[in-house]
């Protein structure tokens, strides 16, 4: 497995989303699949506070790591809304938020504590005060965000200058061969900033697997098919469906399948230093590892951007 950089961070090109241990998968099977992914050489396990409910994900991952935490670089996020009390980004927050998942996840230390979503009711010069205080303890060792625009990376990288805190050094973002936009707007903060990127979401939650326009018989426990309606709209319509045909061909065309195609082509994206897929199985854990050995080439990068209405 190819290692990269987040900050001071090396890191597996290829992360774990945990997003699902709690939630569609239990105690048992989170633990299968944090051992398939350690396997498969993965160190990256990204986690939320809200994860699985209240804190589930980050006790699944710390109990399935158990003795091999020091194999392992854990990324979690704070400030999304656990309850009326518990959400957005004010230093009281930051610090009480921090305790409970290092609590959760059975550690002294989060290697990459990220700020979840943007908070417009807190300064960010405040929240960059609190992560700050966090690092000079030595209770984080990175930061970074998620879900911020260009302008709000833009604002987060002078406030640290200004006060000479520590600076988000990564940005976690959605970005696929069928979400694209970021490409217009955080990505641009990243190369500036000389931020890391991760993607989440890299294979359209399944859509970009091919499972969905295989014929095959849809199997109602699969994400997008478990996703209500409304939600399910927002990754597959008939016109993402088309470009996934094509993509398809093109990889087959080129000798890989899509699965390669969906990883590899974010794995050749310069700012990219891992890209995180969630799995609920063994097999899919070891499948996304094996996907990011194809480096496109020029032309072939090029014909990815026509098809993908780039």
């Amino acid at each position: 497995m190819e290692t990269r950089r987040i900050g001071d961070l090396e890191v597996s090109l290829v992360g774990l989303g945990c997003n699902n241990f709690g939630g569609r998968i239990d105690a048992d099977q989170t633990q299968r699949v944090v051992d398939a992914a350690l396997e498969a050489g993965i160190t990256l396990f990204d986690t939320a506070d809200v994860y699985g409910g209240e804190g589930a994900s980050e006790e699944l991952l710390g109990r399935a790591l158990g003795s091999r935490r020091d194999h392992a670089i854990i990324a979690t996020k704070f400030g999304m809304a656990l309850d009326d009390q518990r959400q957005g980004a004010p230093p009281d927050h930051v610090r009480s938020a921090c305790e409970a998942s290092l609590r959760r996840l059975g550690v002294d230390h989060i290697d990459l504590y990220q700020l979840h979503c943007p908070d417009p009711e807190v300064p960010i010069e405040e929240t960059l005060g609190a992560l700050d205080e966090l690092v000079a303890t030595g209770k984080v060792r990175e930061i970074g965000h998620s879900n911020l625009s260009a302008a709000q990376a833009d604002e987060a990288e002078a406030a640290a200058r200004r006060a000479g805190t520590a600076r988000f050094v990564c940005a976690q973002d959605h970005w696929s061969l069928l979400a694209r936009d970021v490409e217009d707007d955080i990505l641009q903060a990243a190369r500036r900033h000389g931020l890391a990127v991760l993607p989440f979401f890299p294979l359209a939650s399944g859509l970009l697997t091919g499972k969905y326009t295989s014929g095959e018989e849809q199997d109602p426990g699969w994400r997008l098919n478990w996703l209500p309606e409304e939600r399910r709209a927002t990754f597959i319509d008939d016109d993402r469906v088309a470009t996934v045909r094509e993509l398809e061909a093109f990889a087959r065309d080129a000798g890989h399948s899509l699965l390669e195609l969906a990883m590899s082509w974010l794995a050749c994206q310069g700012p990219v230093a891992s890209v995180i897929a969630g799995a609920t199985r063994p097999e899919q854990v070891h499948a996304n590892a094996r996907a990011v050995g194809w480096q496109l080439t020029g032309e072939q990068l090029a014909e990815v951007d026509r098809l993908t209405g780039r």
